[in-house]
């Protein structure tokens, strides 16, 4: 399959000031095997190890920081004859050998002639004590599960890509229908990169369901395995009520919901936990929609979303007649699904700081706030045709120089402050 962070793994080789990469992402979404892809493509020679569970690794990260001694050591450990410039050596699963990370220290300062990218699947968390991160000596790179234009790719749907690229509006609405009916599918499917090759291989919906039940499986294995033993019940009941949380009216995120007379400071833990962990994204209130958003953000509300739309689906049981074929899809659950969507694409495309607003003193309530080209802009998400946004209105009329973004199941159309975008576009 071709992913489209290729491309930006390439830019970092060929960086004058390039540093050991590390790959953050939660399990699953296909670190391993880009790094292995991109050996391939872009290398004469791949030195891989896998820490997970391996004595030998761990006797030549635990010993000392001396690079010649490692190299020796990666050499003779995996048959390679590593050498500067031609020879990418991967670390993978450097969670099991945390001194694996620190030494990236080392290579960015002893030996920047070697090409190093490791990956892990819980990277963003400090599992260990007593080691540290290498702050300022590393490039990082956060991978997510296949976005929509990936999954095109992965379907051969190469032209269709290439006009969500180029943002040819003029053509796409011309086949808004087939845009619409490949949306309907990466809804059920989502962009783990596992079950999209699986779909892509034979269309097998009960097999995509089964790799999905598969993952989430994994992913509840894995908090018992990897967080403070105090906090896994926590992490579960947190993770388990975000679809009902999502599909709700009023999205934001409920303590109450978990159990009753919940309370922030009992669950922040446990939430910063799967956050960290790349599980989910939290959208944080802004109180007032302005530049700079960070100034007015409320740390008391937020809402949580999952990593995939299809691992979303799959654990509420959404049945793939839904999705394919009902008419309603995109506006039922309260229009959640639809709005996991947008934010898992526009995540993918590296948009940071993401908010939402609404007032205490008013009815005013934005889906999303994003700032771009140093200008603030609101975000309307509309699950189908019916798209009367009155709170995204008000807030236009009352800006004359603010412009906004509507993402709903209409063609793409200039409305003066407002661009009507095709949810198959979101960017």
């Amino acid at each position: 399959m071709e992913r489209i962070v290729l491309q930006k793994l390439k830019e970092w080789r060929n960086k004058a000031d390039r540093k050991p990469l590390i790959l953050n992402g939660a399990r699953q979404v296909g670190k391993t095997w880009l790094l292995h892809e991109f050996a391939r493509t872009e290398y004469k020679k791949e030195a891989y190890v896998n820490c997970r569970k391996n004595e030998q690794a761990n006797l030549i990260f635990k010993q000392d920081f001396n690079i010649d001694r490692i190299l020796r050591a990666l050499r003779a450990l995996t048959g390679v004859d590593i050498t500067p410039e031609d020879t990418l050596i991967i670390l993978d699963e450097v969670q099991d050998i945390p001194e694996a990370i620190e030494v990236l220290k080392y290579f960015c300062e002893d030996a920047p002639a070697y090409h190093v990218a490791v990956a892990g699947s819980l990277l963003g968390i400090s599992l260990h004590s007593g080691v540290s991160y290498p702050v300022g000596k590393v490039n990082e790179m956060n991978i997510y599960p296949m976005n929509f234009e990936e999954f095109l790719l992965a379907k051969g749907e190469k032209e269709m890509y290439k006009l969500l690229v180029e943002q040819d509006f003029d053509t796409m609405n011309l086949l808004h229908e087939r845009y619409v009916d490949l949306l309907r599918q990466y809804y059920y499917v989502g962009g783990m990169p596992e079950v999209v090759a699986r779909y892509v291989e034979d269309g097998a919906l009960q097999e995509v369901r089964r790799i999905q039940l598969e993952i989430l499986n994994g992913y509840d294995r894995d908090f018992s395995k990897h967080a403070p033993k105090e906090q896994v019940p926590r992490i579960r009941m947190v993770w388990k009520s975000i679809p009902s949380q999502l599909f709700k009216e009023n999205k934001k995120f409920i303590y109450g919901a978990l159990r009753k007379g919940a309370r922030a400071t009992d669950f922040e833990l446990a939430i910063k936990w799967l956050v960290d962990a790349g599980l989910v994204y939290k959208v944080p209130r802004c109180t007032k929609p302005a530049l700079p958003l960070p100034v007015y953000e409320d740390l008391s509300a937020f809402k949580l979303y999952l990593l995939d739309i299809g691992l979303l689906g799959a654990m509420v049981d959404v049945e793939a007649v839904q999705v394919l074929l009902a008419n309603n899809i995109f506006s039922e659950y309260k229009g959640g699904m639809t709005e996991e969507y947008v934010l898992q694409q526009m995540t993918s495309h590296q948009q940071k700081p993401i908010y939402y607003h609404n007032s205490d003193s008013s009815r005013l309530e934005i889906d999303f706030l994003i700032q771009r080209n140093a200008r603030l802009l609101p975000i309307e998400v509309k699950a189908e045709g019916n798209v009367r946004a009155n709170s995204l209105s008000r807030l236009l009329g009352e800006n004359k120089e603010l412009t906004a973004i509507r993402y709903s199941m209409l063609p793409y159309k200039e409305q003066g402050q407002l661009t009507n975008v095709p949810l198959y576009a979101v960017w």
